[in-house]
């Protein structure tokens, strides 16, 4: 049975897996200090053109997101996403659990606006309620759409004339920047952001994600909180190595043109036997519409996730495609649509 539940039921590219090996007798400074880490981080700040952002390797998405916004904001200040935004929804609270709210607006597309933002704005007015600080977005959003530059930077232009942080998850940000409609790059997302991450654990890597901070402000005692919230590993050249290794030769951005071109394939093949879609979306996670007995037919081959129920009789499901993901798979899964 092929999973198209996630993106990360594989384990890691095979240069990841190999580096790790040849490199494992070889003794290394810790926390981060190793010479695959600084060798990564000067890869990055290389590719995104800025020598002066700070990068900093964690381990997951969830933990990334709550040493960052916990280490960003005071402790009445709260950040603002949409109501399905990960912090919001599937990360158990983790923001809360720091101490500060997550104000949700409704979201039609999982994207967020300068007119969203200003109603909480409105709505937030003096010290007896928390103060708006954060805008969080992820790109792609939970549902696969993307922003565009021009939604960036219109966001980036709000946000900075109403003194508010920007900060973009990124954990599939290389499907994101694949998209060209999206004429989007790793450079637009620093110079539109006041911090984000790149995500390599749902992109060919065993785990880990890589924060980027521009921002002058966050910057200050960030390897403390990081330390204090258990995300500082000793063994911090794991980390090193696999973003050194994606970041090598273009690998990031190929694994994550493949699961976009087997998402787009997937689409294509439901589309052509009439399926339709609860959005459209241009990156790895398609969101079709199906008969609720065709789903049970299909899970006898495939698992995937039931994402929401439409009327008695349909439900739209989630599918997700990854960096290994093979074509004859995407083609069965289409063929077997057809069948039933």
């Amino acid at each position: 049975m092929y999973s198209f539940k996630n993106d990360y039921s594989e384990g890691a590219h095979p240069k990841i897996l190999n580096t790790l090996l040849q490199s494992n007798m070889t003794q290394e400074e810790g926390y981060g200090y190793d010479t695959h880490t600084q060798n990564a981080i000067c890869k990055i700040k290389n590719l995104i053109g800025n020598q002066n952002i700070d990068i900093h390797l964690i381990s997951g998405g969830t933990q990334t997101n709550l040493v960052a916004i916990g280490a960003f904001l005071r402790p009445y200040e709260a950040c603002i996403c949409v109501h399905t935004g990960h912090i919001a929804v599937h990360e158990t609270g983790a923001i809360e659990y720091t101490g500060h709210k997550v104000i949700t607006v409704d979201s039609n597309d999982g994207k967020i606006n300068a007119k969203k933002i200003q109603e909480v704005l409105d709505h937030h007015i003096d010290e007896h309620a928390v103060k708006p600080k954060l805008v969080y977005i992820s790109n792609p959003t939970e549902l696969g759409t993307i922003y565009t530059k021009e939604e960036l930077k219109n966001l980036s232009e709000f946000c900075n004339s109403n003194n508010l942080i920007l900060y973009a998850d990124g954990a599939r940000l290389g499907s994101a920047i694949c998209v060209k409609e999206a004429n989007l790059t790793l450079s637009d997302m620093c110079k539109f952001t006041d911090a984000f991450f790149i995500g390599g654990t749902k992109n060919g890597a065993l785990l880990g994600e890589a924060l980027i901070i521009k921002n002058e402000n966050l910057k200050e005692d960030f390897r403390y909180h990081i330390k204090q919230k258990g995300a500082l590993l000793a063994k911090g050249r794991l980390l090193g190595i696999q973003f050194e290794e994606l970041f090598r030769d273009n690998l990031y951005f190929e694994l994550a043109n493949h699961a976009n071109e087997m998402a787009n394939i997937l689409t294509k093949g439901l589309k052509e036997a009439n399926c339709k879609f609860l959005i459209n979306s241009p990156t790895n996670q398609i969101f079709p519409i199906l008969n609720n007995k065709i789903i049970k037919k299909l899970q006898e081959k495939f698992s995937f996730y039931i994402w929401e129920k439409v009327d008695d009789k349909n439900s739209a499901v989630r599918l997700v495609t990854s960096w290994s993901t093979p074509k004859e798979v995407v083609l069965e899964f289409i063929n077997e649509f057809k069948k039933i």
